[in-house]
């Protein structure tokens, strides 16, 4: 077996593991200070918007020996906005520029055809209305706010209310962080943004989902025990599944990653950007925030409740009594909670308490049995 594969089997018996849930408060912060500063990046800077939403004209012209520098230089001073311009395969310039109209588009055109030194009837001309882009974004907003409410009904009944709330935290704060790095790197926002955007954030409920059914599964009658607070659980959780995101991660980010550094950096690909930059930075903030965040949440939710708080004041009793050397069932909550048997609840993993080995009487602790 692979290094990681064995790492992987031991994460999920609980031999090892990291306290992800001890630790949630750092993660908190952390996810606070990236998000801040997505939002201040949102504020200042403002998305670049694509012509789909805002209008514009795009101009494709044969070949040219005209720089692309030089033609976005001919392109803003013929417009008067700003235009984004790349080179196409066949020598020729596909040239953006937003706000441009109908009646100033043949006027555009052909200042372009005199600069460029190429006839402007082999310049093709695209317009795009801004009714028809406010009606895109319209679609765009509606279609991520139906999205968003589907999936909290569905986790609502597949799961509970906690874990819907939860993970609905989590595809917020991915969203967030998406949209402020597109403000940041002042990449377009075009319909392939959109499309990214609802991808990952399909990726990033997998990846929460997949934590949420092994929670589900390891908290059945989680209160006829005293040795695992729900803390201790939802770690264990995220831990047994840890390795399994961690790759779905790392084989969606390969080709993703390869699109962005190699078609839209190396290749010049530029159209590639718009949808590469919001899947690898989505599918980045989603495998983060289904394991630092979402589950994380959960246990601060459930454990707010009364039956909660009261397993987790007998949690601690019966630890710390164990710590002095006193018997564990001194108290006789066994007896009142029922008996323990080996595979009733996981092992608990973390620095607090490692799970017992189970040659030692069925995973009870030691000590004198009544």
């Amino acid at each position: 077996m692979s290094k990681l594969g064995d790492l992987g089997a031991r994460l999920h018996r609980g031999e090892v593991g990291y306290d992800f849930v001890g630790n949630r408060k750092l993660w908190y912060g952390i996810s606070i200070l990236i998000t801040i500063t997505a939002i201040l990046g949102l504020t200042v800077r403002g998305l670049n918007m694509g012509i789909e939403f805002q209008g514009g004209a795009v101009f494709t012209t044969p070949k040219t020996s005209v720089s692309v520098a030089q033609a976005e230089t001919y392109a803003e001073e013929a417009a008067g906005h700003d235009a984004i311009v790349q080179e196409l395969g066949s020598g020729g310039l596909r040239i953006q520029i937003s706000g441009v109209d109908t009646g100033k588009s043949d006027q555009v055109k052909e200042e372009l055809a005199k600069d460029l030194k190429v006839d402007s009837e082999k310049i093709n001309a695209d317009l795009v209305g801004p009714s028809w882009g406010d009606q895109i974004a319209n679609k765009a907003w509606q279609g991520l706010g139906i999205f968003l409410v589907l999936v909290v009904i569905y986790l609502a009944i597949a799961f509970e209310w906690r874990m819907a709330i939860a993970a609905f935290v989590a595809l917020i704060h991915d969203i967030t962080i998406t949209v402020g790095i597109y403000a940041l790197v002042g990449f377009e926002v075009t319909p392939g943004t959109v499309i990214g955007l609802l991808t990952i954030l399909g990726y990033s409920l997998y990846d929460t989902v997949v934590v949420f059914d092994s929670l589900k599964e390891q908290t059945k009658d989680i209160t006829k025990q005293t040795r695992w607070t729900y803390s201790d659980v939802a770690n264990r959780s995220i831990n047994s599944t840890l390795v399994r995101s961690i790759n779905t991660t790392v084989v969606a980010l390969l080709p993703v990653g390869g699109l962005l550094f190699i078609g839209g950096g190396v290749l010049g690909a530029g159209m590639l950007n718009d949808i590469s930059l919001s899947l690898f930075v989505g599918l980045a903030a989603g495998a983060y925030s289904s394991i630092f965040i979402a589950t994380p949440l959960v246990a601060d939710l459930k454990e707010r409740e009364p039956q909660m708080k009261a397993l987790k004041k007998r949690v601690l009793a019966k630890r710390a009594q164990a710590a002095q050397g006193q018997p564990a069932e001194a108290q006789g909550e066994d007896e009142a909670y029922g008996d323990e048997p080996e595979d009733a609840t996981p092992a608990v993993v973390g620095p607090r308490n490692q799970p017992a080995s189970r040659s030692r009487g069925r995973g009870r602790p030691s000590g004198k049995r009544r």
